[in-house]
């Protein structure tokens, strides 16, 4: 279940609620997972520009674990700080694929595209102010953006993000 929220889970009675893994953060819920997949199967990175998104980063890493492939978060990444990003930058160039997630001006998904040549995926989150329009401006940002290759999902479908890493990824396989 993707976008579940506590109330409605605990509307449910208590042995079904007891058959599943929810996540507050991500607003998710499972039963049983699928089996992990092998390290040659690859990995996904999930980097996300600052702490508010992760609501989207973990819906991606849910969706990703139920799948039974292999993540990492790497949060607080932002721009606004490009040292923590490039420090990070070896790490995630680990994995097979990057899915990026930010709010306001979305600038890391043009910035880590420029950095890395592992297929991106990039997904403007509804986080910030006035300008910011509920994810329309990190949309047009990251639609806009000068690094090649980007791909770009609706504001806030870190589930669509993580469906389209497992494709890139079972077209490697």
């Amino acid at each position: 279940f993707t976008r579940l929220s506590a109330k409605a889970l605990e509307a449910l009675p208590e042995d079904v609620r007891g058959g599943y893994s929810y996540d507050p953060i991500s607003r998710t819920a499972y039963g049983e997972r699928l089996p992990e997949r092998g390290e040659e199967y690859g990995s996904v990175a999930i980097v996300t520009a600052g702490t508010s998104d992760a609501f989207v980063s973990h819906e991606a890493g849910r969706t990703l674990e139920y799948l039974g492939v292999r993540h990492e978060y790497f949060e607080d990444c932002g721009v606004a700080g490009l040292w923590r990003l490039e420090k990070r930058l070896p790490e995630i160039n680990r994995h097979s694929v990057v899915i990026v997630c930010a709010g306001l001006d979305a600038a890391i998904a043009s910035v880590l595209g420029g950095l890395t040549g592992r297929p991106l995926i990039a997904v403007p989150t509804s986080v910030g102010y006035g300008a910011a329009r509920g994810g329309e401006t990190a949309l047009h940002s990251m639609l806009c953006s000068c690094a090649p290759g980007v791909a770009v999902m609706n504001i806030d479908n870190g589930y669509g993000a993580a469906c389209a890493a497992v494709r890139i990824l079972n077209s490697r396989a």
